[in-house]
């Protein structure tokens, strides 16, 4: 039997930062692993996604060339040399994920399928592990649809589309959300025909502004994109691949099929029954402190269910370190969560929505500003985007999105800015260098300010005090 202070259930992103912080401070600290160190992230999510992503744009950028002057090419793609991109990226990444990194910080690394014994015990690789806290974080699966025909053809998802030994001829994505609108555009881009399905418009869960700016770019490149559509069965092609008909009678075929649908928590197999740990169809359930209803254990990352982001898992597993091994009250605060789609231009959010503030019942306002007012973003020949702030009262910045190039690099202002509860005037007090695309956030902010600043109060306080002044 192993004893540990921590035994921690999955090395993705969220076990790692817990074993590694645990470990440092000096816990001991079991750490299990059925597939490969780093997760889904490192080698079937974050790391390759962006890597193909920066490879389409680069194609993109030949194509464009010729808005500054420069004969425009188009790009050949050698796609051997693109999957070594892809696995170069993910093999310089690695070690800082490796059982050998981990090891080294004193974490003990078991390989094997972990599953609960008894409230206290865990059995993986042939052990068993008894620990003072449990944390399970053992991520997500893709999730596919309840689609007629589906087992009848081969399809792909985010664990195999990586994998591609070539490119495919025509690539028919099925989900709107932020990977199926950033694989069909770097599909599109990478020379492939793409259509895009969504049940309803695609990016639903941003604001409606950028799912229209986004559509307009995806059409504009290529993309055939549907909105509205209701997939009803899928089958093997005439000549291969699939065809998909719709509920409306249409027929897509297309050569290779991404099921890009959602996610489903990954609890089969882990015993949580013996732990007396509760769970639902969306995952385990936690409270705001992360603790499992079994109170030695913790859960961390998709598998409890919420935002499926690599960075709410980092911070998930701050709690529990807070919790576990200092016993301190900390709790999750994801009022300022931000969220980035990384196409071209890329759309970053953090805090609420326009909707789901005034569903929470603030009295809104609404500031914005366009893109191309930026003169950076007129330099380089991108003036497609925004900047919209959702404002409560006294100017509070509850929320805000971004659609522009680099967007995900800027909105870390706003998320500070929601989380101290900084008002719109605070923002457009900010000293932006210039010419950047982030004077675009300030503004936006100063387009809710110029009504008092420009109004007639003021012009007629500046009329008495200039007749006062000697």
């Amino acid at each position: 039997m192993l004893w540990a202070d921590l035994c921690v259930i999955g090395a993705g992103a969220g076990g790692l930062s817990v074993a590694a912080g645990a470990a440092q401070m000096g816990a001991a600290v079991v750490l299990i692993e059925r597939g490969r160190m780093g997760g889904e992230c490192l080698h079937s999510g974050c790391i390759p996604s962006k890597a193909l992503l920066a490879a389409a744009h680069a194609a993109a950028a030949q194509r464009a060339a010729g808005r500054f002057g420069i004969a425009p090419a188009e790009p050949v793609i050698d796609w051997p040399a693109l999957r070594r991109h892809l696995q170069g990226v993910i093999a310089a990444i690695a070690p800082h994920d490796s059982a050998e990194r981990f090891t080294g910080l004193g974490v003990t690394v078991l390989s094997g399928t972990a599953r609960f014994i008894a409230p206290d015990r865990v059995e993986a690789a042939g052990l068993v592990i008894r620990a003072r806290r449990f944390v399970i974080a053992t991520g997500s699966s893709p999730a596919l649809p309840a689609l007629p025909g589906l087992e009848t053809v081969p399809f792909l998802t985010n664990e195999t589309l990586f994998d591609l030994p070539e490119r495919p001829a025509h690539l028919l994505v099925l989900g709107g959300g932020p990977m199926g609108v950033e694989m069909a555009q770097a599909f599109r881009r990478l020379g492939a025909e793409v259509t895009l399905l969504a049940r309803r418009r695609i990016l639903p869960r941003d604001e409606p502004e950028a799912g229209a700016l986004l559509r307009q770019v995806l059409m504009r490149e290529g993309v055939r994109v549907m909105e509205g559509a209701e997939p009803q069965a899928v089958a093997p092609g005439d000549g291969g691949g699939v065809r998909l008909r719709l509920a409306d009678g249409q027929h897509i075929a297309a050569s290779h099929l991404l099921l890009a649908t959602g996610r489903r928590p990954n609890i089969a197999g882990l015993g949580l029954d013996a732990a007396g740990i509760a769970t639902t169809p969306r995952g385990i359930v936690v409270d705001g402190g992360m603790r499992t209803s079994n109170r030695r254990v913790f859960a961390v990352g998709d598998v409890t269910g919420g935002p499926a982001f690599t960075h709410v898992a980092a911070e998930q597993a701050g709690v529990v370190l807070r919790r576990a091994l200092f016993g301190l009250p900390a709790r999750l605060d994801l009022s300022a969560l931000p969220w980035v789609t990384f196409t071209a231009p890329e759309v970053a959010h953090a805090g609420l929505t326009e909707a789901a503030a005034r569903a929470a019942g603030w009295r809104v306002q609404v500031a914005t500003a366009a893109l191309a007012a930026n003169d950076r973003a007129q330099a380089e020949r991108c003036t497609e985007g925004m900047a919209k702030l959702v404002l409560g009262p006294g100017g509070r910045i509850l929320g805000a999105t971004l659609i522009a190039p680099h967007a995900g690099e800027m909105i870390g202002l706003f998320c500070l800015a929601i989380r101290e509860r900084l008002p719109a005037r605070r923002l457009a007090a900010w000293l932006a260098p210039y010419p950047t695309m982030a004077e675009i956030g300030k503004r936006a902010a100063a387009t809710h300010l110029a009504p008092l600043l420009f109004g007639a109060g003021t012009r007629r306080l500046v009329g008495l005090i200039q007749r006062l002044l000697p």
